[in-house]
């Protein structure tokens, strides 16, 4: 029994150092340049740039692959920051982008919806609340209208509502001081 397990701690720290090795050895360097921009983008994950994710569309900025006036969560505010930092001229947003940049949510019809969580599953933002086989609902000032939950719903209960920007529904820049509720 002592045999056994001194044999297995030796192996066992064997392998240890053999895998600590190999990290230290074979670590693959990132480029820092698509770290950068990759930092400036919202981190939305909402694809409406043309990628599956920001971290795809900074190396193809960084790779003068995509140009940087392509993301309608980050606007016109993330475009100038990325010109900044790559020695750019500043673009008016894609048209797609500037049609994207209106505001919207999605609210799910909670009569209609059977649990199935395919919206859950693609929501990039953890928007949606439910669980399996329960109705699911939407936390509207999560959700950045990227609408990837609209596609796999099997029953159709998704729709999207656009941001309407009233007194009642204003919030001030310090929200944890004063918040104003959106009347239902």
């Amino acid at each position: 029994m002592l045999s056994a397990l001194i044999v297995f701690t030796v192996l066992g720290l064997v392998f240890g150092a053999i895998l600590g090795f190999a990290a230290v050895q074979f670590k693959v360097q990132g480029d820092p340049m698509v770290d950068k921009i990759d930092a400036i983008l919202p981190q939305t994950q909402c694809g409406q740039c043309g990628y599956p994710g920001c971290r795809p569309y900074a190396t193809a900025i960084a790779k003068d692959e995509a140009d940087i006036n392509r993301c309608p969560p980050g606007g016109e505010t993330a475009m100038v920051a990325l010109a900044d930092l790559l020695g750019k001229e500043a673009k008016p947003l894609t048209a797609e982008a500037e049609k994207a940049k209106v505001k919207t949510y999605v609210v799910i019809d909670e009569e209609v919806c059977i649990g199935c969580t395919k919206c859950l599953q693609a929501c990039p933002v953890d928007a949606i609340i439910g669980a399996a086989k329960q109705m699911h609902t939407v936390v509207k000032d999560l959700c950045t209208g990227c609408n990837l939950c609209i596609e796999p719903c099997p029953v159709d209960c998704i729709y999207i509502r656009d941001h309407v920007t009233t007194i009642e529904t204003w919030k001030w820049p310090l929200p944890n001081v004063i918040e104003y509720r959106e009347a239902s």
